[in-house]
């Protein structure tokens, strides 16, 4: 993932999924509070059923074919040298078990969801992409300490984005009637495939902060100042992305509740703002 492509490939996955997760939480919820529920994956609705697991062939086919991409072009098949992993490509082997991570949620999402051999509820499906997050937070994390420096820190936001996705997919199966839970899972992989799309325009792309530059797969800058530099403007674009999330959430809701609002919606935010005020 080390280049421009690797970063946003792994990014449109994210960003496809984490929108429409948002999208589909915050339907679900006006359409009916009553009877929300937290969901791992959101079925596509009309088109007579045909699209109804989309999100899960998104997941499963993007995935690997991501797999395919780290761990047989990028290898060239050079799996092993002199009887051991090729220490060339132990980055490729590390992605490839992220990748299958996910490819293995699809493919048990889609077997529990259209097949008898598999049924597993909700919850247990949160904790299988929760699973999936974990194994992407210690590649990263340990890319993080490896990574030195500007492209470290960038890894280090990711990491603690990585770490939201956990927490939220672990308490969404905690509290399977939770909107907040549900539309912070959504949230939370939005934002994890926009920080990759910023990773690459930032550190393989024109967007590189001044006094640093891309030599030999590296990131180097010229001083210190000019990589605390580079942290800062890390920090602040990562707040634009925050707040562009935010405000695009705040307007699908509205946009949502206007047009499939349920009658019980109203009531349900006047009870609870009149217990606010006690």
């Amino acid at each position: 993932m080390g280049s421009f492509k690797g970063h946003v490939v792994p990014g449109s996955l994210f960003l496809i999924i984490g929108v429409w997760h948002m999208w589909s939480s915050v339907v679900r919820y006006v359409s009916n509070p009553k009877s929300f529920r937290v969901r791992a994956w959101n079925p596509v609705p009309g088109f007579d059923g045909k699209f109804m697991y989309m999100e899960l062939y998104v997941v499963a086919i993007g995935s690997f074919i991501d797999l395919c991409i780290e761990l047989l072009y990028s290898t060239h098949l050079r799996f092993f040298v002199n009887g051991v992993l090729n220490p060339t490509h132990m980055n490729n082997f590390e992605h490839s078990g992220m990748l299958l991570m996910f490819f293995i949620f699809g493919v048990v999402a889609l077997l529990s969801q259209k097949t008898r051999y598999l049924p597993l509820p909700e919850g247990a499906l949160c904790l299988i992409v929760a699973s999936a997050f974990c194994v992407e937070y210690l590649l990263f994390y340990f890319h993080s300490t490896a990574h030195k420096g500007l492209e470290g820190y960038y890894h280090l936001l990711l990491v603690i984005l990585i770490a939201l996705c956990i927490i939220s997919s672990v308490t969404g199966a905690l509290f399977p009637t939770s909107f907040p839970m549900d539309l912070s899972c959504g949230i939370s992989i939005t934002l994890q495939g926009l920080w990759f799309y910023q990773t690459a325009f930032t550190l393989y792309g024109p967007m590189m902060p001044d006094g640093c530059h891309l030599k030999e797969d590296m990131i180097s800058c010229q001083s210190n100042d000019s990589e605390v530099r580079g942290e800062l403007f890390a920090n602040l674009q990562l707040f634009a992305l925050v707040f562009g999330v935010f405000f695009t959430v705040g307007g699908s809701y509205i946009f949502a509740s206007s047009r499939y609002g349920h009658s019980d919606l109203k009531a349900l935010q006047t009870s609870e703002n009149g217990v606010n005020r006690y």
